[in-house]
């Protein structure tokens, strides 16, 4: 697709997730002219694309008041009350009116017709419906199946954003450093031309998910790097409980193999964790056994690595069915990608670590995806409603992303903005930036911030570790700054630029708060009662 180096839209949707998608369907159905924009090759490609376990329904016994009480446990009460009520109360609705009623969308069947209904760790009912254990595809391909057919909805591939356009910052006007911080458009690095775009909107809305690549092992693909967190940043966003990652308990292990997620739906349907001398361990740790919350599973896995030596653990899938067809038919995703590496689950126990999987903290916004910066919207993993508090609960993701997605695309239908006078006073983007990047530099460094952020702002964190980073990693940003400010734009440099801004956002979070609470555990606040 051909874009105008100075273009102008309605919204202008960065991340083409579940959220972003959303809010794109939301906004063409109601004839406004929208731009999403993909920092991939394949529009759909997004970590909702990856999203195994499925979506909360309501089951057959469910009420909100019970999926209210499941999420606000499992975020140790540090929930945003009315955000969680919002969701408790609209989005089953939304699923059953959009995915199900009008994109009908493919979730699984059971064998008289109904949907099917998983459990997963923490909850307390089977309300979870799903598409075989690729329900982010089913609900990505359903969305943007519906895309393709609105002229008034242009998707753009191989675009990476690069800064917000705020008046007060890149305004000739003077006098426009005195109004109020609004967004009014972003400048973005089109790949395929190696061009810088100058593109105006009424609205903006980031949707660029989460933080996982700043970590060693993530669940995460490589998108998932905190563009849009760290453009809301510098633009003056507020962002809120960045302190709270949380850390799946399994991930895939194999040497040759990047991190992949293997769904909490297995533990569900009867999967149960073991260490290497086959010893089932989950109930020295938790009552909830197997089904414990996230974060109790990750350290407990963590934990039993330390005791052991070994690099991982194992999960044992003979417990979900005497017929090896189940597993395959259930989980054929993870089953295929397992056979890969050597591993047949339906024979053998698959070989675990926890991973960087969700990021509870982001921009801070209101039930519609509002920030504090007048017309920038955030929704999705990029935004935080405070829905998910201290540690989110299994297969919520997508149900907020559908929820605020659609909510932001509704509140902007509200809105009657209009871009004069700051189109013709923003000018293009000026680089005579001329050194050459280094592809091995560029890769050292973001090794050096993984490895870092692993070891030193991961599962278990301490006073000590945290300190250790904030040296090494404010010594890495500022190289990466000065090197930033000769460099010419590459996608690989914005996005180390942006995973070391990320990176220490969580670390400052991390050392703000000494109290050890869901996914955020300091190992030397425990030791002194401080929980």
């Amino acid at each position: 697709m051909t874009i105008a180096s100075r273009t102008t839209t309605d919204a202008l949707i960065i991340g083409g997730g579940v959220a972003g998608a959303t809010a794109a369907y939301t906004l063409g159905k109601a004839g406004y002219d929208v731009l999403l924009l993909s920092r991939e090759v394949e529009e759909q490609e997004s970590a909702s694309n990856y999203a195994q376990g499925g979506i909360v329904f309501q089951g057959e016994d469910d009420s909100a008041e019970k999926l209210f009480g499941d999420v606000w446990k499992a975020g140790c009460g540090l929930n945003n009350e009315l955000a969680l009520h919002f969701l408790c109360d609209k989005g089953p609705k939304l699923v059953q009116e959009l995915l199900i009623d009008t994109l009908e969308t493919s979730f699984t069947q059971d064998e008289n017709g109904d949907l099917d209904f998983t459990m997963e760790a923490a909850h307390g009912e089977r309300r979870i419906i799903h598409s075989l254990d690729k329900t982010g595809n089913a609900i990505v391909s359903a969305l943007y199946k519906e895309l393709g057919n609105m002229k008034n909805v242009r998707v753009a591939t191989q675009m990476t954003a690069i800064d917000l356009i705020t008046p007060s910052h890149h305004s000739s006007r003077t006098q426009c450093r005195y109004e109020k911080k609004k967004v009014v458009g972003c400048y973005v690095l089109e790949r395929s031309t190696n061009k810088v775009l100058t593109l105006f909107a009424k609205n903006t809305i980031l949707a660029t998910g989460g933080i996982g690549q700043v970590f060693l092992h993530t669940t995460n693909p490589s998108c998932a790097r905190g563009d849009g967190i760290v453009m809301a940043y510098r633009a003056g966003a507020e962002l809120i409980n960045c302190e709270y990652m949380q850390f799946h308990p399994t991930s895939f292990y194999h040497p040759d193999a990047n991190s992949f997620l293997i769904s909490e739906a297995v533990r569900g349907e009867g999967g149960k964790l073991m260490n290497l001398k086959h010893e089932y361990f989950m109930g020295h740790y938790s009552s909830s056994g197997d089904l414990a919350p996230r974060d109790i599973a990750a350290r407990a896995i963590h934990n039993e690595m330390i005791k052991t030596g070994n690099e991982f653990v194992l999960l044992d899938t003979s417990g979900i069915s005497k017929s090896k067809s189940k597993i395959k038919a259930r989980f054929p995703g993870i089953y295929e990608k397992c056979l890969q590496f050597g591993v047949d689950i339906t024979k053998e126990p698959i070989p675990i670590v926890p991973a960087a999987h969700y990021f509870c903290g982001g921009i801070k916004v209101d039930l519609q995806g509002k920030t504090g910066i007048d017309n920038l919207y955030a929704v999705g993993e990029t935004a935080c409603s405070g829905i998910h508090g201290a540690n989110r609960l299994a297969s919520t993701s997508l149900l907020e992303c559908l929820l605020w997605g659609n909510s932001a695309g509704e509140a902007i239908r509200q809105e009657d903005e209009e871009l004069y006078p700051y189109c013709n006073d923003i000018p293009d983007w000026v680089s005579n930036n001329e050194e050459e990047i280094d592809p091995a530099l560029i890769h050292q460094d973001k090794i050096n911030i993984k490895t870092t952020m692993w070891n030193y702002v991961g599962i278990v964190r301490s006073e000590k570790r945290l300190h250790r980073a904030m040296k090494d990693l404010s010594y890495l940003r500022g190289r990466i700054d000065e090197f930033y400010r000769r460099a010419n734009l590459t996608d690989e440099l914005l996005g180390l630029r942006n995973m070391a801004q990320v990176a220490l956002i969580v670390l400052q979070a991390a050392l703000r708060n000494k109290k050890s609470i869901g996914c955020h555990y300091r190992e030397d606040s425990v030791k002194t009662g401080n929980k």
